[in-house]
Order: C-alpha cells, then structure tokens, then sequence
C-alpha cells in the first residue's frame, strides 16, 4: 500500500507550504521509507529544499548558514531508517515522563479505608431488568444481601447488550463466556461469606483500547479487528481482583477519535439519530442505555467529557497519573488518562476506589491516595467559578461582505454565517442551565467565589497531543496503512498524522514550555479554591488536559421543546446540537490528586438536583 499523494499534498499546504517542492520531496522520502531493505538511495538535501523547509519552520536562513547544515542535516536524517527498523510496538513509552504536579508540591499518600454512603434496605425486584438503571452503589448492596445474584445481572445485561445494539452499535466484542464463568465465582464467593466489596459481581464493559486476553482489542481501527494482545491490562486486573464482572469491549472512535469506528457509528441512546460523541463512544452509550451497570473510558482532549454529556452520563477524568494505563492503547503518553464513566458521583469514587495507585510498569502512575468518604462535610469546602463563562452572551455578529467576493466566496460566507447564527442560538440556550446551576449552588449555601481561567495560549499547546500521536501510530503513516481508517477528513487521523510531521522538535519542547506555565499559573487558582464549577466546553477542557487536573462531568437537566432543533448531519464535532429532550453538562474542576474531594462536592449537587436519575426511553 502507498500513502495517498493527494491527501498527503493536502496536509503539507494546509501546514502553511508556499511551495510544492518540499511536500513533493517529502512524499518520495515517505514512500521509500516504506522499503524496509533500505535500498534506495534517498534524495540530497539541498539550499533549495532547505528553503521550503525554513518557510515551514517560520525561520530565515542565510546562504553560509545553508551551506553549513547542509552535512549536519544528512547525518541526522541517516539515522531515522535505524529507528524506523526497530519497528517499535505502541505500548513502548518515549523516555520521559510528564508530571503535572508544580514544583513543590506534596501528595497526600496515606490510603484510609473508604466511606461509602448508607444504603437502606433494598426490597429484591419483581422483575430483574428493573435494576438496568440502579446505581452501582445499590446494585451491590442487592448483591451482597443476595437478593440478587450476579449471574442474574449478568444474564440480564448481556442480553440488553445484544438487544440495544442493532440500535446503538456500542459493542464491539461480548466477553460472554469470560463473564458467566465470572458472575458464577462470585455467587459462589459471596455464598462462602467471602465478600470483596462494592463491585464484586457487577458487570462492567470497557472501552475497545484495554487489552483482555483471548480477545480481540482492536481500537475501533480498520487494520486492527483481529489484533490480540497476550495481556490484561492492569484496570482489567484490578477489577478483576475486586470481582467486577466484565460484560463487554465497547466501541471507541478509531484509534480514539470520535464515536465513528470500523463497524459504523455508535449512536447516543437520547436521539439515536445523532451519534454519542467519542472516543468513548461505547462506554458513554451502554451506560445511559442501561446496557452495563458502570464503564472504564479514557481522555486525551474530550473523550470522557463529551460523550458523557451527549448520553447524560456521570464521567470522572482522574488526575493524570493517577490511574496506570498499562495494557491500554498508547495515543498521547503525556496526556491520555483512564477514568470511570458511571450513573452517578458514588459510582465514579467505588470504580477509582479500585483502579487507582502505581502498578509498576506505567511510569507516569504517582502513589497518591483516593480517599472517598461519603459523609465529608462539602460545605467546608472553597468553591470557585469561572464567572466570565457565566456572563452573558456577546452578540453574535455576522461576517460582512467584501466589496470583491466572487458569487463562491458570497456562498461560503453565507453558509458560515448562517452556521454560526444556528451555533450562537444553540450555546445561548444552553447558558439557561449553567446559570440555573450557579442559582441552584446559591441556594444550597455555596458561596461561590470567582475566579478565572489563565490567561495563556492552549490551543497553540494542543499540537503536542498530535505529535506524539502521529509517533505512536508513525507506522501506519509511512507504510500507507492509514488508509484502512473509516474517516479520512481533514481533521482526522490520517491527515493528523501527516501534518504532524512537520511539527519542528523544538516548537515541540517549546510548547511543553508553555505548558509548564500552565500547569503553574491554574495551580495558583487552586490555591484559592478547593473546587471550580465551569460549563464542560469550552477552553477550560483543552486547559485542563494539558495540566493534568482532575474533572468530573455529570448531567445537568435536559433540553426543552423549546430547544433549537438538531442539524440532519452530525459531524461529531459538537456536543450541543442534541436538540428537545437531549442532556446537557456541567463540570467540576480540582487539583491534582484531589479527585476524591472532587467527588464528594459534585456529589452534593447531583444528589440535590437528582438529573442523573434520568435515563433514556429505548423501546
């Protein structure tokens, strides 16, 4: 297979080249790396090459400067092929670890039993697919009183699994014989008095980039549906050793993009004409159709956070560092967090509870301590917002037109303006419910101190996540495989990882500068405030990742018919085009390792507004 030259040539102007001769050249160099015996000779470097490549780089080189690199640059370029022939597997990690944590700082690592919330007693149900929506926290206490078995919601899931998902496509592979064999020990174990604690025989499906032996992990990807990695990750391990039953692998959007993998869309439960945003796609889409009684997602810019709200989901992004991703697919090493996507706060702490803490090979993992304890008095707590996100709406100003607009300029104009009007409607009726819950924080005593985001420039940061997502699939781009993937647009993958190799190592290292600013000036805000409340979208979501802070999203009401109505197409690009009856989101934020202080807060206003009780009507 060979790259695609068009595609290719798209990428290198879209990464701002005045000349074609570079991407020309690029392009042979690319294809004929793609000859592994390394026999062909590749191209001289010459001045004039090195002047397109200094456009791109945005820096001036004299003709003595030119003539001076000229054998430096050869020298460097000889060793990529003996770095490309070692054919590095993904779950490699570069030779360096990101901590997000300022200077200074302390963790708390004194590990103290948990406080779980009280539950009364729990009458059995009459019928078992009754409990499809109950939280994890009284499933298992319905388990542990052995009212229900494990078995029984075993059976009951995993037929609601292959029930819903003609309609959803959520499932990528059902672990039925893994799980039954499961369910059973753990019938078995709670009959022997043997009782490991809230998540022994609740069954749970994790997103399609967590290895289980003697399954298939694909990553959603085209070129991967048969791929078998001979591992249990380690949040496998872990909740296997705490009992959890594992029902599923679910759906992501390939390689981690978006709710669109090899097998078609996953769609969110609410409209299921609409997909259920991704990456964590599957995950977010069992959970809010009751088809798993929790889910394991991950993030790297979004995706626990955006299919959590497209599917009115309870999502909790941990701390970076806190949860190790051994086993799990590797797209951004300094970014990608694994985290619980669940039906309520308590369900996210009982899940962390039990995947948290270093294991040893994920490097990056810190020993911090989770600490849930239920009954913490949240109204001891500081309470910051971002009071600028809360203020009104400027008005939306259409683009004017240009006095020499040809009639395809006039249409494209139009055609954007008229998107953003639809987009502006859309944002303005969803502030009604994060200024509703700033009211509603106000009336249960929480005074809310304002506070701001930073100041700095994230999205000039966020290359970073592509760049090392363009090295951990590097193979794919050189040898054309990346044209296996569904999508094939300008902003996925494929031309991702493309553009991304024009990325300069040193804006690479600069950025992560920049970041380490960041990560010190948003610390500060923590010092102030325990917690902030913020809406989920926006730029306190690329922020937040790039610094590693902890977040939790959860639903917060649904749309009216009064709601603008939904696009016919959905790009999956946006959260807030659900339309009448669809869930909309709210987000707290906290610093680094104070996930479970983070918990106990946002579990006060959930319990107080009681959204989450919601769930989608599917027949």
């Amino acid at each position: 297979m060979t790259l695609d030259r068009r595609g290719f040539l798209t990428a290198c102007s879209r990464a701002g080249m005045a000349s074609a001769l570079l991407p020309g050249v690029l392009y042979t160099l690319a294809t004929q790396a793609q000859d592994a015996t390394g026999s062909k000779e590749l191209p001289r470097i010459t001045p004039g090459l090195l002047d397109d490549a200094a456009a791109l780089a945005g820096v001036q080189l004299t003709a003595a400067q030119k003539s001076m690199m000229l054998e430096g640059l050869a020298d460097q370029r000889s060793g990529y092929a003996a770095i490309r022939a070692l054919n590095i597997p993904n779950s490699v990690a570069p030779a360096f670890i990101f901590d997000p944590l300022p200077t200074g700082t302390k963790v708390d690592v004194e590990r103290k039993k948990p406080r779980w919330s009280d539950i009364p007693s729990i009458a059995a149900p009459t019928s078992i697919e009754d409990l499809a929506f109950t939280p994890v926290r009284e499933l298992a206490e319905l388990v542990r009183t052995r009212k229900v078995t494990s078995l029984a919601l075993t059976q009951m899931y995993l037929e609601r699994l292959k029930r819903y998902d003609n309609v959803l496509h959520f499932t990528i592979t059902l672990t039925e014989e893994r799980a039954l064999a499961q369910a059973k020990a753990a019938d078995a174990e709670i009959t022997s008095g043997k009782y490991r604690g809230p998540l022994h025989g609740i069954p749970w499906g994790a997103k399609d980039l967590l290895a289980v032996k003697g399954y298939p992990t694909t990553w959603g990807a085209g070129g991967f549906e048969k791929q078998m990695l001979d591992e249990d990750a380690t949040v496998v391990q872990r909740l296997d050793a705490a009992g959890a039953v594992l029902v599923a692998k679910l759906t992501l959007g390939a390689l981690a993009m978006g709710d669109q993998w090899y097998g078609g869309r996953t769609r969110n439960p609410w409209n299921p004409s609409q997909g259920s945003s991704g990456s964590s796609a599957g995950p977010a889409s069992a959970v809010a159709a009751g088809c798993v009684a929790f889910a394991i997602g991950s993030e790297t810019l979004g995706s626990i956070s955006s299919p959590s709200t497209r599917c009115g989901d309870t999502g909790l992004r941990p701390t970076f560092g806190f949860v190790p991703r051994t086993g799990a697919m590797a797209l951004s090493w300094t970014m990608d967090k694994l985290g619980p996507i669940c039906r309520s706060v308590e369900d996210c702490a009982i899940v962390m509870n039990s995947i948290f803490g270093p294991d040893g090979k994920d490097l990056a993992a810190r020993d911090a301590a989770f600490n849930w304890d239920a009954n913490l008095d949240w109204k001891t707590l500081r309470v910051g917002y971002f009071k600028s996100e809360f203020d009104p709406l400027k008005p939306f100003t259409p683009h004017p037109a240009e006095a020499d607009e040809t009639a395809g300029q006039k249409k494209q104009r139009e055609q954007r303006n008229a998107s953003r009007t639809v987009a502006y409607a859309r944002r303005q009726y969803d502030q009604h419910f994060d200024l509703a819950a700033v009211d509603k924080l106000r009336t249960m005593g929480v005074q809310l101190i304002p506070v701001e985001l930073p100041k700095l420039p994230y999205g000039a940061m966020s290359p970073l996540l592509t760049a090392e997502a363009a090295a951990a699939f590097d193979d794919l781009t050189m040898t054309g495989r990346d044209n296996l993937l569904t999508e094939q647009g300008a902003e996925d993958w494929p031309n991702a990882f493309r553009v991304s190799r024009f990325y300069p190592a040193v804006e690479y290292i600069q950025a992560n500068r920049a970041r380490t600013l960041a990560i010190r000036e948003l610390s500060k805000v923590f010092e102030q405030v325990d917690v902030v409340v913020t809406p989920t979208n926006g730029e306190q979501l690329v922020a937040t990742n790039l610094t590693g802070h902890p977040a939790l999203i959860l639903p917060n009401g649904l749309r009216g018919a009064d709601a603008p109505r939904p696009p016919q197409m959905d790009d999956g690009n946006t959260d807030d085009i659900g339309g009448p009856g669809t869930p909309v989101s709210l987000t707290f934020l906290a610093g680094h390792y104070q996930d479970a202080k983070l918990c106990a807060f946002a579990r006060a206003y959930q319990e107080a507004t009681g959204f989450h009780k919601l769930h989608p009507r599917l027949d």
